[in-house]
């Protein structure tokens, strides 16, 4: 019993098939790998649960088109048990796997390799069924060099070429039988046996004959009627007049006795999602490939061995090691390096509660990539989203909270699709949408698909490419005002990566992502949205970084050169999958607002390059994008983003409810915020910044009408006294260069108030040249104001002696 707590999951490998000679299909594009084929249509194995059923838990693409397998594994296979079962025992074990394989049929799944060697049984008598996906993954056995199946529980029709779902019935049949009389064929090679199965196809009935042939008639004719009865109508040569799975089932149920087996879960670790477990395994150190070394599944040889003797001229091999043949053998892994790591773990804290207070953990100041890579802060990351997404949609701010901090990787997904405030029957809304009739579109998404992300193994394989591209249909259909973008599709992927088997909810999160973040952005003419865009972008990046934004300004190097592919994918076509959900998480949390610092943020660690850059050399850099550091980009800006005036990253081509306070109002003319290079922030911030003294305002009216009345704390600086062609504070005058030099120490935003916009973006514009940052000009300047806070409005104290 210890045994079996210890080893929760077990492993078997073997080889994909290999094309021959052939590297590129009709289409002209590379061959996809059998490897990649077989991992995208494992994928939806994973996601299979059932009392009966082994859960997979993980599908590993090794080198030289190996695959690795892990799932759940319990007891030992019938094939070890040589001890004989009762009729009773024989009734309890049939039912549950009579169980097992009425759900895979159900789901549409064929065993078709249903054999003792992969039926588990524990000490309570509890059965699963392990690696019945192998039929499924592989598509029919076409992707691997090897036979499915052990030869004695084969059908005859699928010894022709030509089984169905029904050959299982056969397969279950022979397994009943081989446990009331023994082991079936047990001394015979494979060909013999294969003519044996075959020529019980003149027989009225094989289970008869099979028994006769075993000197077992006898025993069969001693079994129970009822059973003898199940073991015929499996054993039936015609498929279609076989009994089904749910037949058998509900007849199995009508003669059991045993009680079902109930158990207990255990409590602490063991009672933790096998997902979970296997998770921090590997996270405390647990190796798949290691163990398989270890039982001899994965030998290390000379390359030279495997080298052929010859190569054809169609590209084939004479010779060489191949390795035709499945290994049936698994290797165990044992979960007491989880255990040890641990083991110091109250029990209590398996439980957490939604408003007790939680363990602070040092950790959480780590980098993310090293948080996702610790056991123990996984451990209780894990455990605690848990709580979390099952009471979904009631937690939704305490999980945007926790989210705040970091997403652990196994629930991104879930965690994804609660920050975007999807729920409800998303399955029936997207199974409604028309996905399969050809439309305009799907030429150029053919064309697009198969060059996203195509590193990724999951998405460059035929079912990545499908279900992407009816995601994307499913979209223009559904958002008939929008035409496809390239770039849509790249912007999808994410989701799709998240959701691979969840193509419903990646459908939700894509429909509620697109209107928050990118709202009008794939409208035909998306020009207006675009230039507004980029223009705000590029309004934040001289707030923040005014030497940079003047160094591009000069030499002509403006956002619409490298920008556009950032902000229409949300950075999902610059970066790799594994960096963009980093910086999505932050995306979602933050809102969106948080693109614009992102952009800068990239900028901020391209900043010395570019400084020392012409226009073709930032042209070369740009495309060919150079090593980015997400988690400092993210983080740097959040900060930035945090600490702007929301108004200064206004947009009016948003989804967001229309302003109508005047105090919140910034919005200009399009072709007036194109010519400005200094944003504009509203009256509302600014009071909010001037009560925290956080801002420094520069008047830039006349003497005569600054002394008339003026905005409490603020200087003049008459801009009909400023030359805007010397770029140094010093030739503001004595007062307000040391004013604005202890403004830049203190990191405080300088507001431009005027009676003029045209001479506030001038004198703006010349403290950028300055390289005064957090500039920004008070919108509808010192009127404007004064009409709606007067109580910030004083007359100055005159002052003596020359200014």
């Amino acid at each position: 019993m210890d045994e079996e707590e210890d080893n929760k999951f077990a492993s078997c490998t073997y080889f994909a098939r290999n094309h021959p000679g052939e590297t590129c299909g009709s289409n002209g594009l590379p061959l996809t790998p059998s490897s990649v084929t077989i991992l995208g249509r494992a994928q939806r194995l994973l996601t299979i649960e059932h009392r009966n059923l082994c859960t997979y838990l993980d599908i590993i693409r090794g080198k030289h088109e190996r695959i690795i397998v892990v799932a759940e594994v319990i007891g030992k296979s019938l094939a070890e048990h040589t001890s004989k079962f009762s009729i009773q025992e024989i009734i309890s074990i049939g039912v549950q796997i009579a169980n097992a394989m009425c759900y895979l049929h159900q789901q549409g799944i064929t065993h078709r390799a249903l054999s003792d060697d992969n039926i588990l049984i524990d000490s309570c008598g509890r059965v699963k069924l392990y690696n019945y996906g192998m039929y499924y993954m592989t598509d029919g056995g076409k992707e691997v060099p090897f036979p499915l199946g052990l030869p004695r529980y084969l059908s005859p029709e699928t010894i022709l070429n030509g089984a169905g779902p029904s050959a299982d019935i056969w397969s279950f049949g022979i397994i009943l039988l081989e446990l009331c009389i023994g082991k079936l064929w047990n001394t015979l090679k494979p060909g013999p046996i294969l003519r044996r199965i075959l020529t019980l196809v003149h027989a009225n009935n094989p289970a008869e004959r099979i028994a006769r042939e075993h000197d077992c008639y006898d025993s069969y004719k001693a079994l129970p009627e009822n059973i003898r009865d199940i073991i015929e109508k499996c054993l039936t040569i015609y498929p279609s007049e076989r009994s089904t799975f749910s037949e058998i089932s509900e007849v199995l149920k009508m003669i059991n006795n045993q009680k079902p087996i109930d158990l207990k879960v255990p409590r602490g670790l063991l009672g933790c999602k096998l997902q979970y477990l296997y998770h921090w395994w590997q996270l405390a150190g647990g190796d798949i490939i290691s163990e398989l070394k270890r039982n001899g599944l994965i030998k290390n040889s000379p390359p030279i061995l495997a080298m052929p003797i010859a190569i054809l001229l169609d590209g084939c091999t004479i010779g060489g090691k191949k390795n035709a043949v499945f290994d049936r053998r698994i290797a165990k892994y044992s979960l007491q390096i989880l255990k040890n790591r641990l083991a110091h773990i109250s029990p209590h804290d398996f439980y957490p509660l939604m408003h007790e207070k939680r363990k602070e953990c040092d950790t959480v100041s780590l980098p993310k990539i090293i948080r996702e890579r610790d056991t123990e802060y996984q451990f209780y990351r894990l455990l605690w989203f848990q709580r979390l997404l099952h009471g979904y949609p009631y937690t939704s701010q305490y999980i945007r909270a926790q989210a705040e901090v970091d997403i652990p990787p196994l629930v991104r997904g879930d965690v994804w699709a609660a920050l975007l405030g999807v729920f409800g029957d998303i399955e029936d809304q997207y199974e409604r949408i028309d996905k399969e009739t050809p439309t305009p579109t799907d030429r150029q998404i053919d064309v697009d698909i198969p060059r996203c992300h195509q590193y990724c193994w999951l998405l460059c394989g035929r079912a990545g490419h499908r279900t992407l591209k009816r995601l994307l249909k499913a979209w223009l259909l559904t958002n008939p005002q929008y035409v496809y973008w390239q770039g849509l599709d790249s912007l999808t992927a994410p989701f799709l990566y998240l959701n691979f088997c969840n193509e419903a909810r990646a459908f939700a999160c894509l429909s509620a992502f697109v209107p928050k973040f990118l709202h009008k952005f794939f409208l035909k003419d998306n020009s207006a949205v675009i230039k507004e865009y980029l223009a705000k972008f590029w309004q934040i990046t001289t707030f923040h970084e005014p030497e940079l934004a003047a160094h591009l300004h000069d030499i002509n190097f403006v956002p619409e050169l490298f920008a556009i592919p950032w902000f229409l994918t949300m950075f999902s076509h610059v970066f790799p999958l594994h960096k963009i959900v980093h910086l999505w998480d932050a995306l979602l949390v933050e809102g969106p607002q948080l693109p614009l610092f992102m952009g800068l943020g990239i900028l901020r660690q391209l900043r010395d390059t570019l400084l020392d850059s012409g226009f073709n050399e930032c042209i070369l850099l740009f495309s060919d994008l150079p090593e980015i550091d997400i988690g400092e980009c993210v983080k740097v800006s959040i900060e930035m983003s945090r600490n702007t005036p929301r108004s200064i990253s206004y947009r009016r081509f948003t989804n967001e409810p229309e302003i109508k306070d005047p105090m919140d109002v910034v919005e200009v003319p399009m072709e007036v915020l194109l010519a400005e290079i200094c944003p504009r922030i509203s009256l509302t911030d600014f009071f909010s910044l001037t009560c925290q003294e956080k801002c420094c305002v520069v008047d830039i009216r006349s003497n005569l009408l600054y002394e008339k009345s003026c905005i409490e704390g603020s200087i003049n600086v008459p801009y009909s006294g400023v030359h805007l062609g010397q770029h140094e504070l010093r030739a503001l005058g004595l007062h307000p260069s040391k004013v604005l030099n202890n403004v830049i120490a203190q990191k405080k935003t300088v507001i431009v108030a005027s009676a003029e916009d045209e001479t506030a973006q001038l004198f703006s514009e010349y403290l950028v040249k300055c390289k005064v940052p957090r500039v920004c000009i008070l919108h509808g300047g010192v009127s404007a104001l004064q009409s709606h806070v007067p109580s910030l409005f004083s007359v100055p104290p005159k002052r003596n002696g020359p200014k």
